[in-house]
Order: structure tokens, then sequence, then C-alpha cells
């Protein structure tokens, strides 16, 4: 099992200090919130992106992908029914699949809730309608860069668009490229109704990307969620890709919440393999 890690954990320290802290603890793979390199991705100048992709190799760690793909953006909305912002929206993940390539990676996770909600007077129908608009014209340059947007559902007290697996998954269907695939999120999978093991035997075909976190925002071991029957899953499904801890309580400090996670994922592989 690869085990990456989300770079915005590592919150105020610079990137090199946090790549190799990250590959001391056997991360083999990171993964990048691009505000934390600049808040619009237009302004990621060409020396900086070989810098982070080149500080990440020298620290032993490949730069799987990015997620938080809109955050801290303005004007930009999935969708809406104003076309010009859609297009606007589709241009902005255009440039970002264009930095996961420079970056070295081919995953990109698209959450962004506050960039995807229905507007008050939408209907579902009408917002899918329009999300499969947008991702239609994005194909081109995901399929140029070699790059997979992988649609990560969100529970209800988060948005109010693409709330469940399958969801996500008709969605795929829709769509119907092998660039559009499914994200799963432990703490978002915590609020369907289906346990989590089932959820990922359900999405078998399409899962391309799994973030390992708890319901209470920390990361894997850190709350209530056993990760044996959730690994033991993965690993029912054939798997291969990798297991990114993302959090978003950062009360513990960046120490506990890397070596703990890691060391926790670490445990419950090895239980596995000598049950």
């Amino acid at each position: 099992m690869k085990f990456a890690i989300c770079n915005e954990v590592y919150q105020d320290w610079d990137l090199g200090k946090a790549f190799r802290h990250a590959g001391a603890l056997g991360y083999t793979g990171v993964e990048i919130a691009p505000f934390t390199l600049r808040e619009n991705v237009f302004d990621v100048s060409d020396s900086m992106r070989n810098d982070v992709r080149a500080s990440a190799e020298a620290a032993g760690l490949e730069i799987i992908g990015l997620h938080w793909l809109l955050a801290k953006t303005s004007g930009l909305h999935a969708t809406t029914d104003d076309v010009s912002v859609r297009d606007k929206t589709v241009d902005y993940l255009a440039e970002l699949a264009n930095l996961c390539h420079e970056l070295g990676g081919n995953i990109m996770v698209f959450g962004s809730p506050q960039q995807r909600n229905l507007e008050a007077s939408m209907s579902m129908e009408q917002g899918v309608d329009n999300f499969v608009d947008l991702l239609e014209k994005l194909l081109p340059t995901l399929f140029e860069k070699n790059v997979v947007l992988a649609l990560e559902p969100l529970p209800a007290n988060e948005g109010n668009f693409m709330l469940a697996a399958d969801s996500a998954i008709e969605i795929c269907k829709r769509v119907d490229s092998p660039q559009v695939k499914l994200h799963l999120d432990v703490k978002a999978m915590s609020y369907e109704q289906h346990s989590i093991p089932e959820i990922i035997h359900e999405s078998k075909r399409w899962l391309q990307h799994f973030h390992a976190n708890d319901p209470n925002r920390r990361g894997p071991g850190m709350g209530e969620v056993d990760f044996a029957p959730i690994f033991r899953a993965l690993n029912e499904i054939n798997y291969d890709g990798w297991v990114s801890v993302e959090v978003f309580d950062y009360e513990p400090g960046i120490q506990a919440l890397t070596e703990e996670s890691i060391t926790y994922m670490r445990g419950v592989v090895d239980a596995i393999e000598n049950d």
C-alpha cells in the first residue's frame, strides 16, 4: 500500500523541510494543494514548478497530484447556469492540469464544495447537466496532460451537490472517459448509509484515489474509525493506487498528525498481513 500526505498538513513549514520530513517518516508520495504555492494557479511560475518538483524528488517523494483545486479562488463555479463562468472555470482547471503534469502528477481531486454547490433555484438534474458540460470541455486537456480528474463526494453538511459515491459514479458514467473517475474519502464516507467497505466494493470499477482521515477531521487512527476493514476492502478490490492522509483539524500539531497517521496505517497493514 502506497502512503502519501497532503502538503497543507505542514502549514507554515517551507516545502523543502516538509518534503524531507514526510520522506523520512516513510511517505513516498505528496499531494499538493495549489493555494499553498500561489492563490492563483496562473501565478505559479515555471521556475517554482521546477523547484517544487525537484525538491520533492530530492526527498524521495513522488508528487501524485493536486486537491483543493478551487480553494481561495473567486468567480469560478462548476454547476452554474452562467456559461461564461463555467468556461472560465474550465480554463482554470485546465491550467491546474498543466501544473499537475509539470509537477509529475496525474491525479486532480475535485472537491471544492463552494464552487460546485447548486444555486437556490437549480434542480439537481440541471446541476448535473452543467457539470457534465464542464467536464466534457475539460477532457481534451486531461487527455493531453495524462491527468485524471477524480470526483469527490462530500456529505450534506459540506454542500448540496454530489453527496454520495453513487452520485459521483453516475456523473462518471455520463462523461464516459478514463480521465474522469472517483475519489473516496473516509471522513465523507462515514456519513453515507452504507458501510465504508461496502462503498469501496460497490465503487471498485471507478475508484482512482483515496484519502485517509477520520470524521473528527484528524488523521487515520486519531479517532474512532477502524481502518482494518477499510484496508481489507481495498486489498479485496485490488486497489493499487495511493492512500493519502488529509486532515482538517491541525490542533494536535504537525508532528503528531504526520507521524501518528503513518504509524497507525503501517500497523494496520502489518496486522492484516499477519492475520
